[in-house]
């Protein structure tokens, strides 16, 4: 009885949350670093912290149905950096990336499901078996006809993304047979903004990160320059739609200033 009741009272909040939300003062794109499943296994009583990847993975299914509903189209999540994959234990990467074949690549891959995958990162990092489940669903999400689209930034850094996005850069130019004062005379922010991996895409208006942890971690260090900036305590695991609503309510309540 009173589990129905507490069931009853979040559906009541959460519409309350939704119903003070502006259609127009939403974010069109969200990006979320999904940040502590491990300590949210620990929390939960689970002798093995790594079991909190799995329920990770598993939940990010439920957070993209929480942005379709309000018609955000564009997400990008936060899924490991090139410091991960090779700092961190290697029975905890490969588990990761199992997740990641199993139940990120593997859903996203099935007809009932409408979001366009876009892989942001350093494929060569990964495990073969991972990369090529990665790219088999970003080929299978390609023709969709959909208006909803995922950046999964896996094996990923931000600086070096700026690098790479440069260097393409400069190798068209070289190509067309420009000089480097050809470049620097004509080089503006938008032509390194169409070859990060998020090119021809909006940059993120909301930043949501999980944990308590409040740092960007390299994440996006080029298009969230302007980011609204959402620092959430629960874990990724045990972050609910009121804490997403929560934080929908806070980017709409801010005036963004766009760096003034």
């Amino acid at each position: 009885m009173l589990q129905s009741l507490r069931r009853a009272a979040y559906r009541v909040y959460a519409h309350r949350l939704r119903t003070q939300l502006s259609d127009a003062g939403l974010p069109q794109h969200v990006a979320m670093v999904m940040d502590g499943n491990r300590r949210w296994a620990r929390q939960m009583g689970f002798d093995d912290p790594k079991i909190g990847h799995r329920f990770g993975a598993e939940h990010l299914d439920e957070v993209l149905g929480w942005c379709a509903e309000v018609d955000i189209r564009h997400v990008t999540v936060f899924v490991a950096s090139v410091d991960n994959m090779r700092k961190r234990d290697s029975d905890e990467v490969d588990n990761l990336m199992q997740m990641i074949e199993n139940v990120v690549a593997e859903r996203l891959s099935r007809p009932a499901n409408h979001w366009q995958l876009h892989l942001a990162g350093r494929l060569e990092v990964l495990p073969d078996s991972t990369r090529n489940a990665l790219k088999l669903a970003e080929e299978v999400t390609r023709e969709r006809a959909c208006k909803f689209h995922l950046n999964v930034a896996i094996g990923y850094d931000g600086r070096e993304e700026i690098v790479n996005a440069v260097r393409s850069l400069l190798e068209d130019e070289a190509r067309a047979g420009a000089t480097l004062d050809d470049v620097g005379q004509r080089l503006n922010a938008d032509h390194i903004a169409a070859r990060l991996y998020t090119g021809g895409q909006p940059d993120p208006d909301l930043v949501i990160r999980t944990s308590g942890e409040r740092r960007m971690s390299g994440f996006l260090l080029w298009q969230a320059a302007y980011s609204e900036l959402y620092f959430c305590d629960v874990y990724w695991p045990g972050f609910r739609k009121i804490d997403f609503l929560r934080a929908l309510r806070s980017y709409s309540a801010r005036h963004r200033r766009f760096g003034a």
